[in-house]
């Protein structure tokens, strides 16, 4: 069992695909980790022995921000924003879009569930 960063990495996959199981290391990061490291793409999690796995182990912690790590520095980051009040923070603290998408139809994962209004009656003569 391959486990690297607190994540347990599928034995049965590449090793590419193996790990991008780790928060913060995409398809492209993982393949320069592996080229890095001496050792093929195509290569299966199960098949690598403990010098591969300590020299992959030794690459994601010496170069790469992962994990808790990762998700504490991007908490800090929308914080900062917040805190200085700017358009970007503003966005984030109404839970609306922050990158410039529409809001009048679409955007239902950053608003939620829709918040029904009652419509205006009909004044009758």
């Amino acid at each position: 069992m391959a486990r690297i960063s607190g994540i347990d990495l599928p034995k049965n996959k590449r090793g590419v695909i193996g790990l991008t199981y780790i928060y913060g290391i995409g398809p492209s990061t993982a393949a320069k980790i592996l080229d890095g490291a001496g050792i093929s793409q195509d290569k299966k999690v199960s098949e690598w022995n403990d010098d591969e796995l300590s020299t992959i182990r030794k690459a994601i912690t010496d170069g790469i921000t992962v994990e808790g790590e990762l998700r504490s520095e991007k908490q800090l980051n929308i914080k900062r924003l917040m805190d200085i009040g700017c358009y970007r923070g503003l966005r984030h603290r109404k839970g609306l879009p922050v990158r410039g998408q529409r809001t009048r139809t679409n955007s239902r994962t950053r608003k939620g569930k829709r918040k029904t209004v009652a419509g205006k009656k009909k004044v009758t003569k």
